[in-house]
């Protein structure tokens, strides 16, 4: 054999590789978003479930049946005081409300809620957001 010099081999070069920090750099990145996706659905439905008093309170006293009028008028005094605080319109028609269901509780016996009564009624009712 002859012992022939080879000039174009060069010796092993170290190359730098960063695919590896590219793919922790990547996992990271898609972990925080399905972190921040799975918070904003967690937060969605949580809202979405929410108790919310006042839609509670306005359906109870849309609901409230004025024929039993002792039960209708404690029932309203009760459910309308969480509207009450809205504007100082409705805190005046709350008290002019207030006033004039006074003589249908306290009483063993009541009559009907007259005219007038009802149409007080209706009027808060009206004048409610939710």
């Amino acid at each position: 054999m002859q012992d022939i010099e080879l000039h174009d081999i060069k010796t092993i070069v170290e190359i730098e590789e960063y695919s590896f920090f590219y793919l922790l750099g990547t996992i990271f990145i898609v972990a925080m978003i399905l972190l921040a996706l799975v918070y904003l659905l967690v937060r969605y439905i949580k809202n979405k479930n929410a108790y919310n008093q006042r839609a509670e309170h306005y359906k109870l006293m849309a609901s409230q049946d004025l024929s039993k009028t002792k039960e209708a008028a404690y029932a309203i005094t009760h459910f309308g005081f969480t509207f009450r605080d809205d504007s100082p319109r409705h805190f005046k028609m709350y008290e002019n409300l207030i006033k004039r269901l006074e003589p249908y509780k306290y009483k063993k016996e009541v009559e009907a809620f007259d005219d007038e009564v009802k149409s007080y009624i209706e009027l808060y009712r009206g004048m409610i957001d939710v």
